[in-house]
Order: C-alpha cells, then structure tokens, then sequence
C-alpha cells in the first residue's frame, strides 16, 4: 500500500490553476523528492499534502485512510495527519530553549513528562545536538536551528515527514554536509519522506525516487540514475543536469542504438526509445562523459573542435568547445595542457548519450 497516494490532485487560486490533475503514489519508506523550478507547484502540492492548503479538486490519502475528498467530503485536519514537516525557515520558536522547541508536539498531545523527557532526549541524541537541551534558540547556528527543526518534526514518530526547501538557507559546505546526515537519519528510521528542492544536487543525492515538475504537473518519475543518464522528456534532462544538446534526424539503427545525422555529423547513441530511421531526434551528452582524444584515435563519436572558453573551478576545466556552428560544453582534467584558441578532438562514448524523441 502506497504511503502516500495522491489522485488527480487539482489547485487554483482563483482563476489561475497551479496544480494540474497530478497522480502520485509514494511507497512506504520511500525518499521522493519534488524538484523543479520556481513557481512550478511542488511547494503548493506538498501543502496540500500537509492540509495547510485546500484541495480544488482530487483525493489524498496517507497510509490507506483519505485525508482529503471534496467528493466524499473528508477533511482530515494537519495535526491529525500523522505527519512531521521541516519548513524553509526552520520555525524554531525563539522564545524557547532546544529542549522545548523539540518536545512542543508531545506537549501539545498531553504526553507524560517522563516520556516527553525520554523522547525528546532520544531524539536529540540522534540528531546529535545532546546537551544543548537549555540553549536558547537565538544562540543557535543555522545548522543547528535545521536539526532542531528536524528532531521536532521526528520527535512525535510520524508516519510521514515533508520537508520543504530545508536547507536553502544553509552555506555550501554545511548543506552538503547536512545532505549526508539527513539521508543516514531517514534510512536508518525507515520513514517515508517527501523532499521539495529546486536543487538538482540535492535531489540525485537524496532521492529513492524523483518527480520532475513543470507548470504544475509532473513530467517524469523515475530513481536518480534514470532521471539523470536516460531521462525521457528534453525538459527534464536539460533541467536536471547540465547537457548538451544535440538535434538531428535517425538514420540507422546499431545493436540497440541509433545513429542521427547532425549538424556537427554522425552520432552514435543510446536508443532506449525505440525510435527508427526518419525520425526527428535529440541526443543528450553530459559534459563530464565528453573526453580529450587524439587525432588518429579510431573512436566513434570524434569531432574536431576549438577551445572557446576554459575556465578553471579547482577540480576540473569547464571548457566551451566550438565543433562546427555549435558550441559543446565539456569538463577537462585540470592537468591537461590546454588554452584558448587550442584545436583539439574530443569524443564521447556511445553508451554515454542517450536520444530523446525531438
């Protein structure tokens, strides 16, 4: 049974609807993480989900019971859901120590003091914040306020947890680093989580399953190697990781992949479509999978090219490389001998780019 169910899930304001018709099944323990652009609905469908925003339209269920059906007129109020939620903003209550702003929920419930004491203490310690129990909020770090936002949310034992854009107010490193912490919490509580980012890399890090959204519907799910190394939709490869794109027109058809011609020549790609000779085309190559080669190197896929823009960023060069009238996007080990205005061939592998229907 899907923890998590959504059934043609519709939203307006007013005339405007931002959420188009979505159905959503989230397995028991699973990750999903919504990720699209701004302004595409994946914050409002998660409200939804909460019961902090009405439903125009369509049925919502969590752990088989209907929390929502304008048809079978069930509302099911937020604090009744089961669920635990991890805001943007954190909303710790600054008034309030850590022990406090965690153990709100089971206070709020009438639960025991002993077992508050013992949850909450439980809770801290795996969220690694023991002995910051009398800290007052507002001498907090921001990492610290987003485990203390997170004890809070895991404290009461919810069947599901939502987390909306939780680390956008985090620096680099310290999102990184909490990226690793909160995947090691939710896998080892086996918790159904439901994660909405506009953040590619959060959502190939942390994600069981992705719901790519644009303009209020969901355009493809899938786990993150599909999403990112064989998506189906150009909106989604392009979104979700940098790419090149390539048009052209299927020619023939090799042992499960197809050749397009293109403006910068024959490509060999993956043809996980099952498109045939006469077809329109777009192959996909990440720049991490294009690679330097030799002049007389006897590969498919080897175009001459033209450095255009090499920049340095630590750990590789992000280079722009004119073949013909296009130009590809390629990253470069930072040993290589190289600068612009260089005629060099690259190639990429076969098993590398993946064809999209045009």
């Amino acid at each position: 049974m899907a923890e998590v169910s959504l059934r043609h899930v519709v939203k307006r304001f007013g005339d405007v609807q931002v959420v188009h018709g979505v159905d959503l099944e989230i397995a028991d323990n699973e990750f999903l993480v919504l990720v699209g652009p701004s302004g595409c609905g994946k914050s409002t469908l998660l409200r939804m989900v909460a019961g902090l925003e009405d439903v125009s339209s369509g049925e919502i269920a969590i752990g088989g019971e209907i929390v929502w059906s304008r048809e079978k007129k069930i509302f099911v109020p937020p604090e009744k859901r089961g669920l635990g939620m991890v805001f943007q903003t954190y909303a710790i209550w600054p008034h309030m120590n850590v022990f406090n702003n965690v153990a709100y929920p089971l206070q709020n419930r009438g639960v025991a003091k002993a077992e508050i004491r013992s949850r909450v203490a439980r809770t801290l310690q795996f969220v690694q914040m023991e002995g910051f129990e009398n800290r007052p909020a507002t001498k907090l770090s921001g990492g610290q306020q987003q485990r203390v936002a997170l004890a809070r949310a895991l404290v009461a034992e919810p069947k599901v947890i939502l987390f909306d854009e939780p680390l956008s107010n985090l620096d680099a490193k310290l999102r990184e680093e909490t990226r690793k912490e909160l995947r090691r919490f939710l896998s080892e509580l086996q918790i159904t989580a439901v994660y909405v980012t506009h953040d590619r890399i959060e959502a190939l890090a942390l994600s069981d399953e992705i719901a790519v959204m644009r303009e209020g519907r969901i355009v493809e799910i899938g786990d993150p190697k599909k999403i990112y190394f064989n998506a189906d939709h150009r909106f989604v490869a392009d979104f979700i990781g940098r790419a090149n794109l390539i048009p052209g027109k299927v020619t023939a058809l090799e042992n499960g992949h197809a050749v397009i011609a293109s403006e910068i020549g024959p490509i060999l790609g993956l043809n996980s479509h099952g498109l045939v000779p006469g077809n329109a085309a777009m192959l996909c190559v990440r720049p991490e999978f294009m690679r330097l080669a030799g002049e007389k190197e006897k590969a498919r896929n080897l175009f001459r090219g033209r450095v255009e823009t090499l920049v340095f960023i630590g750990e590789a060069y992000e280079g722009e490389i004119r073949v013909g009238d296009r130009l590809l996007t390629t990253t470069i080990t930072p040993t290589a001998q190289l600068a612009e205005g260089d005629e060099i061939h690259i190639s990429f592998d076969p098993d590398h780019c993946f064809l999209l229907s045009a």
